[in-house]
This record gives structure tokens, C-alpha cells and sequence, in this order.
């Protein structure tokens, strides 16, 4: 003990040993001691994987702030149900206790409205009413949060999952501003778009039966190169959550759906359907995001992450 810094000794030995685990997984080296500190100040009672990425990612992410005059934004990737709400919200928890000004803003909060759906529905393809893929999302909203980054009051987009709209604006939550690092989640954050070849067979049923001359397709497609791949260049950082399997997506996402209300419940079919809009894109990024992301977690079937020592330092 007594080479320990009175830090260190503070934190049992199974924390730290877990933490630098945690650490060498994201390249990071040793746990900085601001590190140790955060596992004291993020609650006990949360995912005990996601504390120590957070408390792990935090200060990283502190220094770079401290490298660059605008806001820095931080993206979180990975299939529904990966857990990037919960991880997104402890990491912003641990940065603020490191006394930076840092907020949360989901890719799913800058959904098209329902009624702007609808239109893209009747304009150009009936699947784009379910929103989830690229070209469901307003990203005129989101350049505009973007550049609202360094006010000093900064209202952040919300959308009601169980009406399936936008909330109205008065109920958006609000920061205080300027904002020292924003973390932006999505499913399909940092995706990249297929070749032509690739788009030609049905992924599943839907496509096959709903999206039969791949109009559907192609339009996402066109969207994510021509609209979204912007938004990914923006990004000073990101960190993908590589879920097991396709399977296991749609397994979590059934554990998220009963935590609505039960009359704003998707019955087995009604998900299926839903999580097939999804498929194409959660493949594409098993197989893309991990050589393109700063960093990599796998999640194994008890979805928990697989610590390691082999991954890269980010750049």
C-alpha cells in the first residue's frame, strides 16, 4: 500500500484492476487518478461496465477538450438496446465532475416529425414513415444544435418515442451553455454507405415484400452518403458498441419495449417488423465501424463489454 498515492488506496483493488482493464481496452494506458476519483462519484447502483468506461473515457476526453477552442463532440454508437442511453448519460455525469459544462443529445431526438414522415412516405417510399434509418432524421435541426454549441442558454431537441412525434419545444430540456463537450449517440451513428452491388438482394422479408425494386433502399443509401456522412466528419471522437449478433438487437430492443406503457407497446410482430428496417445498417456497421471508430467495445450475449488489451490507441 505503500506505493500507492492516497487515491489509489481509496479504491479497492478489484475496482482498479477492473478500471485499467477498462483502460487498456480504449488505448488509454494506465488509469489516470482522476479516474479512480470518478468511480467514487459515479452511483454504485449503475451498469458496473459503464461506470468504468466512463470514469476511464473522461478525463481522456477532458485533455483533448483542452487541445481545441470549439466544443467538443463525442460520438456513441452502437444497434438498440447496446446500452449507449445509459453510457451517454454516466459519461456526461463524469465530466461534469470534472467540472466541464457537457450535455447528451441522441441522433433519435432530431427525428423527422410524424407528419414530415408521412409526406416522405407518400413522396417518395412507404417505409420511410417508420423512423429509425437515415433520411428519417431533420438534419437541418441538428446543424442548427451544432452551431448553438457555445450559447450560454441551449435548448436540446426531444422526441416522444411513444407517440411516435417530436415533443413540443417547450418541453425540450435546457443547458447551460457553452457547452465543453456534447455526446451524441445513434443506432446508426458513423455509418457508411454500400456499394450499388450490395443493395441488389433483399436483406428480409420486408425488404423483399415491401421494398421489391430496392427504391427504399437505394434512397437511404443516397442519404447516408450524400447527408450523413457530414455529420460523421464532424465528430471529434466516437466510440462503437459492437453488439454480438443482429439477433441479439432485436432481443434487447424487446427489453426496452416494456419499459413503455403497455398500451404504447409493439407486439412480437410488430417488432419484428420494425427491427427488420434496421438490419442492413447494424450489419454494415459490424462489419465497417470497428476499423473506423476512435474506439471499439464488444458486448457479449449477457451484454456485458469484453474487456481486452489489445486494442489500439486512438489518434
Amino acid at each position: 500500500m505503500n506505493a500507492q498515492t492516497p487515491e489509489m488506496a481509496e479504491v479497492p483493488v478489484n475496482d482498479h484492476e477492473l478500471l485499467r482493464q477498462a483502460s487498456a481496452t480504449l488505448g488509454l494506458g494506465a488509469p489516470a487518478p482522476a479516474s479512480l476519483r470518478l468511480l467514487d462519484v459515479l452511483p454504485a447502483a449503475e451498469p458496473t461496465d459503464w461506470r468504468l468506461v466512463a470514469a476511464a473515457l473522461a478525463p481522456w476526453l477532458k485533455q483533448r477538450r483542452a487541445q481545441q477552442q470549439a466544443p467538443l463532440v463525442v460520438g456513441l454508437a452502437g444497434g438498440q438496446g447496446a446500452g449507449k442511453s445509459t453510457l451517454a448519460r454516466l459519461l456526461v455525469e463524469a465530466l461534469r465532475a470534472l467540472g466541464l459544462h457537457a450535455a447528451t443529445l441522441s441522433l433519435d431526438d432530431v427525428y423527422h416529425t410524424r407528419a414530415a414522415r408521412a409526406a416522405l412516405a407518400e413522396r417518395i417510399h412507404p417505409l420511410l414513415a417508420t423512423r429509425g434509418v437515415p433520411g428519417t432524421h431533420d438534419l437541418g435541426l441538428l446543424w442548427a444544435l451544432f452551431e448553438s454549441l457555445t450559447a450560454d442558454r441551449i435548448k436540446l431537441p426531444l422526441f416522444d418515442k411513444g407517440l411516435d412525434d417530436r415533443a413540443p419545444v417547450d418541453d425540450w430540456p435546457t443547458c447551460t451553455g457553452p457547452l465543453d463537450v456534447l455526446v451524441f449517440e445513434g443506432w446508426c451513428l458513423g455509418v457508411q454507405p454500400q456499394q450499388e452491388a450490395e443493395l441488389e438482394a433483399p436483406m428480409n422479408a420486408l425488404e423483399a415484400e415491401e421494398d421489391a425494386d430496392g427504391h427504399y433502399r437505394h434512397y437511404v443509401n443516397r442519404s447516408i452518403n450524400d447527408h450523413y456522412r457530414p455529420v460523421w466528419a464532424h465528430l471529434d471522437a466516437w466510440l462503437f458498441l459492437a453488439v454480438p449478433s443482429f439477433e441479439a438487437v432485436r432481443r434487447w430492443r424487446g427489453e426496452q419495449e416494456q419499459a413503455l406503457l403497455p398500451e404504447r407497446r409493439m407486439d412480437p410482430a410488430q417488432l419484428d417488423r420494425f427491427c427488420a428496417h434496421y438490419e442492413r445498417l447494424t450489419r454494415q456497421l459490424l462489419r465497417t465501424a470497428p476499423a473506423a471508430a476512435t474506439w471499439t467495445l464488444r458486448l457479449n450475449e449477457n451484454h456485458r463489454v469484453e474487456f481486452r488489451e489489445d486494442s489500439a490507441a486512438p489518434a
